[in-house]
């Protein structure tokens, strides 16, 4: 929602003219020698490192470390360095689970005058090698397969940064990099040259409420993981680096090298060997967590408002949206619906309960679900059931012995402690008392990095209204004195938060405030939208039985194990629609696939063409819905007939192609594969792809590639080597014999969507609820080099009961096919494999039509078998061709040779069982 920094940090930035990355210090200390080491009780290695030179900078060294090292599997390297003596915070071992590294052992004197130096090693893993330098300790990571360094932290006499460096609150080390190699994401921020990671832009993560139009500064979430993808003599490879830390941290990326700069907690790194960046993906979300299964219907358009004053504007939105035949499965709540903004009531004036439970009867007939929003803030109030029940049951973070005093949408409030337990079952218990109260199909979950209108530490005076109502509800209205007398409110080095250098307590909760047992917000501060996610989805699983979809604006590693992101408070400018698509992108790097931007814009009122194209990209974003602002006129996609059409034009595709993006589901689900990926993922030696940030893939071969610009009714796109074929006109058709750009016709409601070579993608009908259109019968799409004798295609469906909680095979209520389709020695054929073949039988889907492009003609002798028994009567199938078209401003891949698209109508084939059609190709004239 709206946060009154917007501006204000942006015109600072402005003003102050910070450019924090460019900055250099002098080097700290000289690092720390390894003095002894040894194989560790559980594998791996485990050492002691001692400090070199002391240095007060930043605070006093930790004299002495303890170094882990594991190959926790074949593809995955762990080093993790701490405190020797001391236990140091790290993300809870309970909210994201992983291996815990060796107790610390005591250490003596006399121990210490026993080790000893040992000399420059390795350890072999199966991918990786870890190599190390004892005086001064460095480490590397090498690639065993070619020998290529990943990681070095040597610091040279030249290079611009210290060695290993280790304080209570400052930790440093760096990495040296080629200068070719192409780096994406350490976010949450939006990124102004697009995906790949830009020298001396400065990097900074914490999690903070500033709007997304704040460029190159910390945002929502905190992620510290990067890609690295390098392409040596023509031969890609790709590997991740993921820093588990959750403490602040600026990271310096120079093009050269990278350095992390952390506040606290311990160096706890995990190397992904890859190769391939769907593999880095995939043993990334192996670790932190697979993404979330999500709900069939999630995958259908989504409307909201901050804003729809009352009940009958909901009512009116959702008719309006079916009179006007534009695609909606889910009407959303911003904090309209609220009793005084109070999370888990109801305004008894403007919703009242009766009315909604039979507009929520109405709609859940129809197929359609309906989500509310939540923040974590729980209004302080004497009346307030939830607020009471709360303090009975201690759950909110602490400041001096009481709940910390915050100010958010409700006014006065407390904080909810997601990191203890009886916070954990008393949050369950009131989204189980809500739903009781109105049945929600899923919750949003906002405010939650977290953030306060206030700062430090605040009171309410007896008697004060707070807000009163006569202005801005973001104002802050308590009484506040600043708190900058610890260490953890004003720790000796200055991360770069909110891109001007605010204090880390800056409107959100004091940094000394603490949480169960005793853990600082100092070093919590950026998991605390994780571990509410994590609550929340506990909650919603044990209710409903179902499974659960949240939205969250603040996330951090593992997040996207529980919850979808949606990218905040971004702007209806044409530089926003652009930024949208380099943080969907990351995201889907950092684990959490199911993203997208409030199309349109969140504020202030979007042009009509800007709002046209926002849709048309929109429709192709894995999350898709239209958000505004309190303060911005309406912009449900109705509001404008110019609009109306690209609506129906681009949401109509998408609902054809739900069976495809599900499938894509299922494969994060199992595999981590991002839904929306850059061009890379699929096309991973072509360099022209690295930095490609206008452009994406849905899934391995779905190409969407929008107008971004104003007035413009072309656009230039890259075409990777291959066929191409547009979805919406599958007679035109792209042949690239090597990566280039061409300048396609965009008219005002056009959006450019190619399906690639060598694939099979199952549609159907489409429809205006996907509920409606997921029973129709299905086309398989089946793609051919264009005028190819010989070729293969491979694709793929998933299908289940879509509300269970578990995404899985094997249940019973579920189906998984996959398609093959080969053209060879004249002849074609089309077949099936099927697993799990019930669910699908009992649903009764068919299979109505089978569409191949990219052949030379047809002939005859076709045949079907079902289950390996031929059919007999094909008096109802229909063959058609159609050829397919260039278009004039192609260069190159003319074929003189006409080739053709074969239609095969009339199909009864069903979806659960295995099926093969074949047919002589012949020649077209």
């Amino acid at each position: 929602m709206f946060s009154c920094r917007i501006l204000l940090v942006f015109l600072l930035l402005c003003i102050l003219g910070i450019d924090v990355a460019s900055t250099t210090s002098a080097k700290i200390g000289k690092g720390y020698s390894l003095i002894s080491i040894e194989n560790a009780p559980n594998g791996g290695l485990v050492g002691l490192l001692q400090v070199k030179q002391k240095n007060n900078i930043y605070g006093s060294d930790i004299p002495l470390l303890q170094l882990y090292v594991k190959h926790e599997t074949g593809t995955r390297l762990r080093v993790h360095i701490t405190d020797a003596k001391k236990q140091r915070w790290e993300v809870p071992y309970n909210l994201l689970p992983r291996e815990k590294p060796p107790a610390l052992k005591k250490i003596s004197g006399r121990s210490l005058k026993d080790s000893y130096t040992p000399k420059a090693k390795e350890y072999a893993g199966s991918e990786l090698i870890f190599t190390y330098t004892t005086d001064p300790f460095t480490f590397s990571v090498k690639r065993k397969s070619n020998g290529q360094t990943l990681f070095d932290s040597r610091s040279e006499e030249s290079d611009p940064y210290s060695d290993l460096v280790f304080k209570d609150q400052y930790l440093e080390i760096s990495t040296k990099l080629p200068k070719d190699a192409s780096l994406y994401g350490l976010g949450e921020n939006t990124q102004p040259h697009g995906i790949k990671l830009y020298p001396n832009d400065p990097y900074t993560l914490y999690t903070t409420d500033i709007s997304a139009i704040n460029l190159n500064a910390d945002l929502y979430g905190s992620h510290p993981v990067y890609m690295d993808l390098r392409n040596v003599n023509g031969e890609a490879s790709a590997h991740a680096v993921l820093l588990l830390n959750s403490n602040g941290m600026d990271v310096f990326y120079r093009g050269n090298s990278l350095t992390y700069k952390v506040i606290g907690g311990v160096f706890d790194f995990s190397f992904f060997s890859g190769p391939t960046p769907l593999s880095v993906v995939d043993q990334y979300t192996a670790f932190i967590g697979r993404p979330a299964a999500m709900p069939y219907w999630a995958f259908g358009f989504h409307q909201c408002r901050w804003g729809y004053h009352n009940l009958s504007v909901v009512e009116e939105v959702v008719e309006s949206y079916k009179k006007a035949k534009i695609p909606l499965d889910v009407i959303w709540n911003d904090d309209d619906h609220m009793d005084g903004h109070k999370d888990f009531t109801l305004n008894p004036t403007n919703y009242p309960r009766p009315k909604l439970l039979a507009f929520l009867d109405k709609i859940h007939a129809r197929g359609m679900k309906y989500i509310v929003i939540i923040d974590p803030g729980i209004g302080v109030n004497k009346s307030y059931g939830v607020y009471q029940r709360g303090l009975a049951n201690d759950v909110f973070i602490k400041y001096g012995g009481k709940p910390f005093l915050a100010q958010v949408w409700p006014g006065a409030l407390n904080f909810p402690d997601y990191l203890n337990p009886k916070t954990v079952e008393w949050w369950g218990d009131e989204i189980r008392r809500f739903h009781e109260l109105v049945p929600v199909d899923g919750l949003w979950i906002d405010m939650n990095e977290a953030s306060n209108f206030c700062n430090g530490l605040c009171t309410l005076p007896e008697g004060r209204i707070c807000p009163n109502g006569t202005g801005p509800g973001w104002i802050c209205c308590l009484d506040c004195k600043n708190v900058t007398a610890t260490k953890w409110d004003d720790p000796p080095y200055k991360i770069n938060a909110s891109g001007i250098q605010a204090p880390i307590g800056y409107k959100t909760i004091a940094t000394s405030a603490y949480h169960y047992n005793g853990v600082l917000e100092y070093d919590a501060h950026s998991i605390y939208g994780f571990s509410q996610s994590v609550a929340t989805h506990k909650a919603l699983q044990g209710l409903q039985g179902k499974r659960p979809f949240i939205l969250s604006r603040s996330t951090f590693v593992g997040s996207g194990h529980y919850a979808a992101h949606w990218t905040g408070d971004n702007k209806g400018t044409w530089d926003d629609l652009k930024y949208s698509i380099s943080t969907m992108l990351n995201f889907g790097i950092f684990g959490i696939p199911m993203v997208g931007s409030d199309i349109c814009g969140f504020y202030p009122a979007p042009t009509e063409e800007l709002c046209n194209r926002w849709i048309e990209l929109g429709a192709f974003y894995p999350f898709s819905r239209d958000h505004a602002n309190f303060y911005s006129p309406r912009q449900e996609l109705y509001q404008w007939k110019t609009v109306a059409i690209s609506a129906r034009n681009a949401l109509g595709m998408r609902y054809k192609l739900l069976p495809y993006l599900y499938t894509l589901n299922y494969e994060a689900h199992t595999t981590g594969a991002p839904i929306a990926r850059p061009l890379f993922f699929t096309f991973t030696n072509e360099t022209r792809c690295y930095g490609l940030s206008t452009q994406f893939l849905l899934g391995s071969s779905l190409m969407v590639s929008p107008v971004l610009n104003k007035g413009k009714r072309e656009v230039k796109v890259l075409f990777p080597p291959g066929s191409w074929y547009n979805v919406f006109d599958m007679t035109q058709v792209i042949v690239s014999k090597e990566s280039h750009f061409l300048t396609l016709d965009a008219p005002l409601h056009v959006i450019n969507v190619h399906l690639y070579q060598n694939a099979i993608i199952p549609m159907q009908r489409g429809g205006l609820i996907s509920k409606e259109a997921r029973m129709t019968p299905f086309t398989l799409i089946v793609t051919f080099p264009l005028g190819a004798t010989s070729g293969e295609a491979k694709g793929n469906l998933f299908l289940d009961e879509d509300e269970l909680p578990e995404m899985k095979l094997g249940s019973g209520y579920s189906t998984y096919v996959d398609f093959y389709a080969t053209v060879s020695k004249g002849m074609v054929k089309v077949w099936s494999d099927v697993k799990e073949n019930k669910f699908a039988l009992d649903k009764g889907w068919i299979i109505e039509k089978v569409t191949v492009l990219g052949l030379k003609g047809i002939g005859g002798a076709f045949q079907i078998n079902i289950d390996g028994n031929p059919v007999d009567d094909i008096s109802k199938v229909e063959f058609s061709t159609t050829d397919h078209k260039n278009p004039d401003k192609l260069e190159e891949g003319r074929n003189k040779m006409k080739s053709v698209i074969v239609d095969v109508k009339g199909l009864e084939l069903p979806v659960g069982k295995k099926f093969a059609i074949s047919w002589e190709m012949g020649i077209k004239a």
